[in-house]
């Protein structure tokens, strides 16, 4: 077993939720070596074709993180994995905290060609990716932004997938409604965590009026300029945020998940052209994270 490498505990909890059947119809090969293969080019950033030998083909490793990363499997690995994690009682729901973090692109992330190509109607492997490719250009560059939202173990819950120059308000929404953690032993999944907090980014009307309408508390500071605007108006500018600095204190833990998150350095930088591709390897690192002790 080599460095990062999965262990036997972690194997143990990965493998119930791995596809056992191939798109041919024959059964995957060495299912092990060739997470492995992925986990390491994500932790390491490599090129695929750098992979060691230990991992076989790196064509195989490629392919299997490209098939994956297109047809959602990587998705519904971490939705079961966070589900078991539930059930074990190892996700704090107590405060979920939201936050974005700018990922620089490679030169090799850019240039990717701007239709998709034609698929063959007998194609036995799925090409469905996001029209949108979650580059942005800014001072810095290429950029690619993600959005997270972390519980209180410094372990993600949800992310999405922007340009860098997008904000961070808009996206708030967009990505609590993609907290779904199913519950094996029965009922609905649960999707609203107690608490939610924030920097001042996220202070909108938009965001305090869709987390009061779905009963979650929030602890988000209110700029100076819309704290006075609200002042103004008087008793119809709203009441107070109710803001706490000792509550405020926990933000640090979706800050901690983003560094967790970025230790990954093809997370860190981004090297892959298509935005469905990034968003394979940046849940691919997701997974690793709960499977961690």
């Amino acid at each position: 077993m080599g460095r990062g490498d999965l262990t036997n505990a972690e194997w143990a909890r990965l493998e119930p939720h791995l596809p056992v059947v191939g798109l041919r119809g024959g059964r995957w090969s060495d299912h092990r070596r060739v997470i492995d293969g992925i986990l390491f080019r994500v932790r390491t950033g490599v090129p695929w074709r750098d992979l060691p030998e230990r991992y076989g083909s790196w064509k195989t490793v490629y392919e299997r993180h490209r098939r994956w990363s297109a047809d959602g499997t990587w998705d519904r690995i971490l939705q079961a994995v966070q589900a078991d994690a539930d059930l074990a009682g190892r996700i704090d729901w107590s405060m979920v905290s939201v936050d974005s973090t700018s990922c620089r692109a490679h030169q090799h992330a850019a240039g990717a060609r701007r239709k998709a190509p034609r698929v063959p109607k007998k194609r036995s492997t799925p090409r469905h990716h996001r029209a949108d490719e979650g580059l942005g250009r800014s001072r810095g560059g290429l950029t690619c932004k993600i959005h997270l939202a972390g519980e209180g173990g410094c372990r993600p819950m949800a992310f999405l997938l922007t340009p860098g120059q997008w904000g961070d308000a808009p996206q708030l929404v967009e990505v609590l409604n993609r907290i779904r953690v199913a519950r094996p032993l029965g009922g609905r999944p649960r999707t609203r965590p107690d608490h939610v907090g924030g920097d001042k980014a996220y202070s909108s009307r938009r965001n305090r009026r869709y987390l009061r309408r779905r009963h979650i508390k929030h602890t988000i500071p209110e700029p100076k300029d819309q704290r006075a605007h609200r002042k103004r108006r008087g008793s119809h500018g709203g009441r107070p945020t109710g803001f706490t600095k000792e509550i405020y204190r926990r933000r640090n833990e979706v800050e901690r998940t983003i560094n967790r998150l970025k230790n990954f350095r093809a997370v860190a930088t981004r090297y892959d052209k298509r935005a469905y591709l990034f968003h394979g390897t940046v849940t691919t690192a997701a997974i690793r994270l709960w499977l961690r002790p």
